[in-house]
């Protein structure tokens, strides 16, 4: 795991904890795009799928996390869900 996916880890669960403290700052997704490496995604999955979503992947541990954010208003943060993806780190390396 790189330094940068720590980071992008440890800025996405503080900004999680601290949203939950605070319900009125959600993660938007411009903060995320500026915060956290990512791919985007064409579709989300289908355990995730919605009209009025989009959503963004990122890697780490073996494992596939998806982010879902509103198309409407600042784009928060409305899902999230991890997909174990095992053999990927040697595929990466």
């Amino acid at each position: 795991m790189t330094r940068l996916a720590i980071t992008a880890s440890v800025i996405i669960l503080g900004y999680a904890a601290s949203a939950q403290a605070e319900q009125s700052k959600a993660l938007t997704y411009a903060d995320f795009e500026a915060a956290v490496p990512h791919v985007d995604l064409e579709n989300c999955p289908a355990a995730m799928a919605a009209a009025t979503i989009f959503c963004r992947a990122t890697i780490q541990h073996e494992e596939i996390h998806v982010f879902a954010f509103s198309e409407e208003g600042d784009q928060p943060l409305v899902g999230f869900h991890s997909f174990a993806a095992e053999g990927l780190e040697s595929l990466l390396n």
